[in-house]
């Protein structure tokens, strides 16, 4: 290959390990997630709740890296299954408020498990898992200080 395009081998570039790992990494969860009865991404979502008790669209959204009409379905599925509500907000009726049900909240009990299994899933030593949780988060705030 001529060295000019050196710049496009998949090899050199950043993003494709990031691409790659990442599904891995959403694959290794599909297992235990099932027995939730959640996705990954339903999986984030009552991470924010489980820490905040409730929420707002907009709170979700900058959680999550989300933008709003890929949040929207994964609301509805998870107020579907029952493990949250949602409801319009007192002093703001364009916001969209969401709570857990007492489902949602039992529901994080039978999640605990799900860190501590994962953690098992890869070959980090804690330095390592540090390091690279560092720099993933040193390019996600670059982006959302932009």
């Amino acid at each position: 290959m001529d060295n000019k395009y050196e710049a496009l081998r998949l090899k050199n570039q950043i993003c494709f390990p990031i691409y790659a790992v990442s599904n891995m990494i959403t694959r290794k969860y599909k297992p235990y997630l099932d027995k939730l009865d959640l996705t990954y991404t339903q999986y984030i979502v009552m991470m924010v709740l489980w820490e905040h008790g409730q929420a707002n669209e907009k709170l979700l959204c900058k959680s999550l890296c989300l933008k709003s009409n890929t949040l929207t379905p994964l609301l509805k599925k998870l107020e579907d299954k029952g493990y949250i509500e949602k409801s319009k907000d007192a002093y703001d009726e364009r916001n969209l408020v969401i709570t857990l049900t007492e489902t949602g909240k039992e529901l994080q009990d039978k999640a605990l498990s799900v860190p501590e299994c994962m953690a098992k899933e890869f070959q980090l030593t804690p330095e390592e898992a540090k390091s690279l949780y560092q720099v993933l988060y040193k390019l996600l705030d670059e982006e959302n200080n932009k």
